[in-house]
């Protein structure tokens, strides 16, 4: 009795195994089919409609209002109701014009695009040799070399920023180890400088440029390199016609995950800079918590979004254009 007991157990289980394979085999051959393939991609298209596009309108409804202090909330309706029934729209384009009248805002924008600029060259510069050498290194130590690079990760940005005004300050760990070697006899002012807030970025985006490098250089066929130094070639020119040119997508888009966020980036320029780093988030923080004109503010992010956007949006087209034009050559 207890035999075809456990035989009738088994069974039963196998049989939920059974289906349950064939239940994941279904939705398989659903999401080949086209009906399938667009519910794949209304997943992540609701999901930037939802946390992205809704919020930019809200944003940008904002900035087309105007500013009443002291109230809740700061700013005027777009949609006002008259005693007849009326619905009368009422925008007002100040708040952008006041852009271009400040010329504090303009400084904003130039100093953000220039820490940000600056900044993805330096994390360039030094993820490039980085990732390169991750790629070439053995499973065992590439697996060791991306933890390491990945660590800073399980620590919020805003702590390691922190942590970084103990190496910059007059008595920190740089003034201190540069004064104990002998190259310098006073403290350097490091702190509170434009050289503080790039070194602070580049240490924070650094694994933003080193990652997609990587996974672009582990995909690269290094028996290339070893045919041009068969034929002769110097290090440096297979270099530049072989690894440079087959990395160049991990080379933009590592561009583009530390150049984006660096732009509107706001607690390092905060907490490292002096008062001449005057960013657009920084300006943003003013307008929004400081004098609490929401519809500026507001202007302010819808101009900053819109200066890095459109570029993106050309850029893209462009290299969609030019990559087609060399599938059909």
């Amino acid at each position: 009795m207890s035999t075809r007991h456990a035989v009738g157990i088994g069974g039963f289980w196998d049989q939920v195994v059974r289906n349950f394979f064939r239940w994941f085999g279904a939705i398989g051959q659903e999401f080949r089919t086209h009906r399938g393939r667009l519910f794949v991609i209304a997943i992540p298209m609701f999901w930037l409609g939802l946390f992205f596009l809704v919020p930019f309108v809200i944003v940008m409804k904002i900035s087309l209002a105007t500013p009443l202090f002291g109230q809740t909330p700061p700013y005027s309706a777009l949609f006002d109701h008259a005693e007849d029934g009326a619905l009368t729209l009422r925008i007002t384009w100040a708040n952008y014009a006041a852009l271009l009248k400040d010329s504090l805002y303009l400084k904003a924008y130039l100093n953000s695009l220039l820490f940000a600029g600056v900044s993805t060259t330096l994390t360039l510069l030094i993820g490039y040799p980085i990732a390169y050498g991750i790629a070439r290194a053995t499973p065992l130590w590439r697996m060791a070399l991306l933890v390491g690079v990945i660590l800073p990760f399980w620590t919020r940005s805003l702590l390691r920023t922190y942590a970084m005004i103990g190496i910059l300050k007059t008595n920190g760990l740089i003034n201190q180890m540069l004064m104990g070697i002998g190259l310098i006899n006073a403290p350097l002012e490091l702190l509170y400088t434009n050289l503080a807030v790039y070194i602070g970025i580049v240490y924070n985006y650094l694994p933003f440029m080193i990652l997609p490098l990587t996974a672009n250089l582990m995909r690269m066929d290094f028996t290339l390199l070893e045919a041009a130094e068969d034929l002769g070639a110097p290090p440096w020119r297979s270099f530049l016609q072989i690894t440079l040119p087959l990395s160049m997508p991990g080379i933009i888009a590592g561009a583009m995950l530390v150049f984006i966020p660096a732009v509107g980036e706001f607690v390092i320029p905060d907490i490292l800079g002096g008062p001449d780093a005057i960013t657009i988030g920084r300006v943003l923080w003013t307008e929004f918590f400081t004098k609490r004109d929401w519809p500026l503010a507001s202007g302010v992010a819808v101009a900053m979004l819109l200066l890095i956007v459109i570029p993106t949006l050309i850029f893209e087209y462009v290299e969609n254009r030019s990559q087609g034009k060399g599938k059909d050559a």
